[in-house]
């Protein structure tokens, strides 16, 4: 590896945050030009079906300890170049690791790809082949023995699920960018049914019917169809989320999320976090999404940095940079910091009341221009309604319009609520709830809920009604009749809803609403603006695979009082002392 490399760390991992995948494009490139060799074995399981694994082994060393990474993806297809054109390559840098001295192992889960049997998404035999391939690996005799879980994503998932069935050789997991709970994750967050789990099974299907090398192989059992007939997490969903069982998990665990993929597995790295018991440091960093999050993973420099020494901690029993580290490491979007912690959320922090207001902020263009304020209500603070589908709302676009200078407006055509000026620079970091007073037309309503920094406009700007810029910052969702909540997985501000039964809406009553709005930390400039964004929707253009189609029974409307008797409230996390532990 180059000097240059060598020194990539935290300024480089900034700049990733800030620039996408371009910063890290010739480690990447180089990576991928690089083939260890490999041999394909086939691992009869308990149940007598063979699971395919791919195995890269260092030379001329003694056992070795190794790494196992686990996906529908195709070890046919590993030879693709790590770039983010192909968001399945999530296995990290596999030449670099047996360069390092470790056993790489791929698995290709039952069903797909080589292996025998036939898929069912993460079912209990899918769990149970994990263990029985821990255990097969530690016991040939180029392996010392001890087995640590690798890879993004699909194979973040799947570490989860092998800490889970606690195989007696794992040593540890590293699951970067990985959900616990694929219903709350992108199949029906907040109970709201998403498009993007019948997007993912096309795309795996494709995978395994034109895979680099090997043999054309077919997915008869369709997972979009059982996540349409599956509304409500019952069995099905029991029985492919992990994250109920992660209390019991006991081995060492580095959890790495990113602020990006707020939309899929950011929340499930915290709370798998928090959940598991053994020796455990969470890392969440920045970056804008998909390809960002590829193509970091797929970054030499960037395992060398954070991944390799937990690895050579757990496994090789090196005393490595990873002891000395603090058990909590974020970066603050918005900035050029990563702060440390003790604990997630920061201990040091305290929640601002930010009370819906029906004054206008007059700072942006809205269906409302609501204010957020920090006084409490008035007694006849009254009430914003929002009537659905709007008129401008289109089937591209959804709740996004278009505004004067043609730019896509995610604000024009849904309520606002926006904060007076921030009067000093302050961080927020944790978890986010909404607290609504609302009633609907029907007996259900959906909240999509986003959250911004919102900029000063130039006075030109202002007068030619274009919008102020704003930085993304969060969202959550919630569809009311989901409201109950699970209070083994909930915690202080972050609700975890149960989703186990639909409990209907009466017209036209009021009903307090816990509208979880996922964590994150994120600097406010002084002189800016938090801006709360309140719809039934999103739009394809903006959410893009991760948005939620329309469906013939979103008509109607409903209110948010914003009252003293009905205070609705957005409760931030503003850090202390500037962020210091």
């Amino acid at each position: 590896m180059s000097s240059a490399l060598r020194k990539f760390g935290l300024l480089s991992l900034i700049l990733f945050a800030n620039f996408g995948w371009r910063a890290v494009a010739q480690d990447i490139t180089a990576n991928s030009a690089q083939k260890p060799p490999r041999q394909t074995v086939m691992v009869k399981m308990s149940d007598g079906v063979e699971i395919a694994l791919a195995l890269y082994l260092p030379t001329g060393s003694p056992p070795a300890p190794a790494l196992l990474a686990a996906s529908p993806y195709r070890l046919d297809n590993d030879d693709a170049p790590s770039l983010p054109v192909f968001p399945f390559r999530e296995t990290g840098p596999i030449a670099w690791y047996v360069e390092h001295g470790y056993a790489y192992v791929r698995m290709d889960v039952r069903g797909t790809g080589r292996s025998g049997g036939e898929y069912h998404y993460q079912d209990q035999r899918e769990q149970r082949d994990l263990y029985e391939i821990v255990e097969w690996i530690a016991s040939r005799d180029w392996s010392n023995g001890k087995v640590g879980g690798i890879g993004q994503s699909y194979y973040a998932r799947s570490q989860w699920f092998m800490a889970a069935e606690a195989p007696p050789h794992l040593a540890c997991i590293a699951p970067y960018d990985g959900n616990i709970d694929t219903y709350n994750a992108s199949a029906y967050q907040g109970g709201i049914p998403g498009g993007y789990p019948g997007f993912w099974f096309n795309y795996v299907r494709g995978l395994n019917l034109s895979p680099l090398a090997g043999k054309p192989r077919e997915l008869p059992w369709d997972y979009a169809y059982q996540v349409g007939i599956h509304p409500l997490f019952d069995d099905f969903w029991r029985e492919r989320s992990v994250a109920a069982r992660l209390a019991s998990v006991q081995i060492p665990v580095f959890s790495i999320g990113v602020w990006g993929k707020v939309d899929l597995h950011l929340n499930g790295n915290i709370v798998g976090y928090q959940q598991v018991k053994g020796p455990k440091k969470l890392l969440v960093l920045g970056g804008s999404g998909v390809d960002a999050a590829v193509a970091e993973y797929s970054s030499a420099a960037f395992h060398e940095r954070y991944v390799l020494p937990f690895y050579d901690w757990c496994l090789k029993g090196r005393q490595t940079s990873y002891v000395s580290e603090p058990e909590v490491r974020y970066t603050v979007t918005g900035s050029q910091r990563i702060l440390t912690a003790t604990s997630w959320p920061p201990p040091n922090v305290a929640y601002r009341k930010f009370y819906l207001d029906g004054q206008h902020s007059r700072s942006v263009t809205s269906l409302n221009d609501g204010h957020l304020s920090t006084e409490p209500p008035l007694k006849d603070g009254g009430q914003t309604t929002l009537r659905y589908p709007d008129p401008g709302w289109t089937q591209s676009a959804g709740v996004a319009s278009r505004g004067p200078d043609d730019s896509l407006d995610s604000a024009r055509r849904v309520l606002t609520f926006t904060s007076e000026p921030f009067t000093d620079d302050s961080i927020i970091a944790g978890p986010i709830l909404l607290r609504l007073f609302a009633s609907s037309s029907r007996d259900d309503a959906d909240f999509m809920i986003k959250l911004f920094e919102q900029s000063a406009p130039p006075d030109a700007q202002a007068q030619a009604e274009n919008q102020p810029k704003a930085r993304f910052l969060t969202k959550g969702w919630l569809r009311a009749s989901h409201m109950a909540v699970d209070p083994l997985l909930s915690r202080p501000n972050a609700p975890w809803y149960s989703h186990r039964t639909r409990q209907p809406l009466t017209p036209e009553k009021v009903y307090p609403l816990e509208i979880a709005v996922m964590p994150t930390a994120s600097l406010i400039h002084r002189g800016n603006r938090l801006r709360l964004e309140i719809a039934n929707s999103d739009s394809p253009m903006v959410e893009a695979i991760f948005s939620h189609p329309y469906n013939p029974d979103q008509v109607g409307s409903y209110n948010i009082l914003h009252s003293a008797e009905f205070a609705s409230q957005l409760l931030v996390p503003i850090l202390a002392n500037d962020g210091q532990k």
